[in-house]
């Protein structure tokens, strides 16, 4: 039976021509490799090489052989670095990155449906502005994520958009609930707003912005705050309205303002969330791995985008 060591043997014997130097390339002693050569000789029933002087010469036997052997090899080591590569994957970090209130469409499942796959990796979830996770991306430091798409730039950039999700008008007051809210109400409104650092590239304060253009105004905000959780509690004492995607304002309207509801806009506006890599980038099974999750994961809570 033919092993790689002696094939590997085999190679080095013919292009060095020499049991001797063939014997030095490899680091063995000469008698292991004539051994090695006689071996694979026997194996195969057939003479590989004959001896010239102090040299040796290959046969038309070991001419035919030696593209074979080098395949072989080739795709051996090919085989060990995909297992390393695994090996390596499975004891990793695994960075992804992903727009701030990611968290609320299944952020902490994400992680749990990575672990469950393997044990063994370590976690980083990216991001809390699309535009900040677009610049990794864009440096390197990010391979893929996650994003809205409503302030992203494509320069460069692969964007595959998987989901949409409608932004929602939420109020404590019903009667602020009681019909969609045109631009013309919403330029009118006393709103508090999450994610006050990124004002100007928020998403979804650029597509409001975009709502209100023809009004001439910009989304009234009478409470500027960070964390949607907090705009959420401020919205239920009744002290502002707000706008958020579906998905956010249903998962947290419940447990922090039971008392508000959520009314659609006019016309229905919807912020939506997108693959983005490097155009020229090779994504890593770890990307790879996070990209299909991550799109199961939001298009379980947001409307799914089916690829045509």
């Amino acid at each position: 039976m033919l092993s790689l060591h002696q094939l590997r043997v085999f190679l080095a014997v013919y292009e060095q021509g020499s049991l001797t130097a063939a014997a030095e390339e490899l680091g063995y002693a000469q008698p292991s490799i004539s051994e090695q050569v006689r071996g694979l000789e026997r194996g195969l029933g057939v003479q590989l090489f004959r001896r010239v002087g102090r040299g040796v010469v290959p046969t038309t036997v070991a001419d035919t052989l030696r593209p074979y052997a080098e395949r072989t090899l080739a795709a051996a080591e090919e085989a060990r670095k995909a297992v390393q590569s695994v090996k390596q994957f499975e004891t990793g970090t695994i960075r992804f990155g992903m727009f701030g209130s990611a968290r609320l469409y299944g952020g902490a499942g994400l992680v749990s449906d990575v672990l469950d796959r393997y044990p063994g990796v370590r976690v980083e979830l990216i991001g809390q502005n699309s535009a900040d996770v677009q610049d990794d991306l864009r440096r390197g430091r990010l391979e893929a994520a996650i994003l809205s798409v409503a302030n992203l730039t494509g320069e460069g950039m692969t964007i595959t958009p998987v989901a949409r999700d409608e932004l929602v008008y939420i109020s404590a007051d019903p009667s602020h609930l009681a019909t969609p809210v045109t631009p013309h109400r919403l330029s009118l409104a006393s709103l508090v707003m999450p994610d006050t650092t990124w004002r100007a590239v928020d998403s979804t304060r650029v597509t409001l912005r975009g709502l209100l253009h023809e009004t001439g105004r910009n989304p009234p905000t009478r409470i500027e705050v960070e964390d949607v959780e907090m705009a959420v509690e401020l919205v239920g004492t009744g002290y502002a309205d707000s706008v958020l995607p579906r998905g956010a304002a249903e998962q947290l309207l419940p447990r922090l303002a039971p008392n508000a509801g959520t009314v659609s806009l006019r016309p229905r506006t919807y912020d939506t969330y997108a693959i983005v890599h490097r155009a020229d980038a090779t994504l890593s099974e770890a990307a790879r791995l996070m990209i299909e999750l991550a799109t199961a994961r939001i298009q379980a809570v947001a409307e799914p985008i089916t690829r045509r």
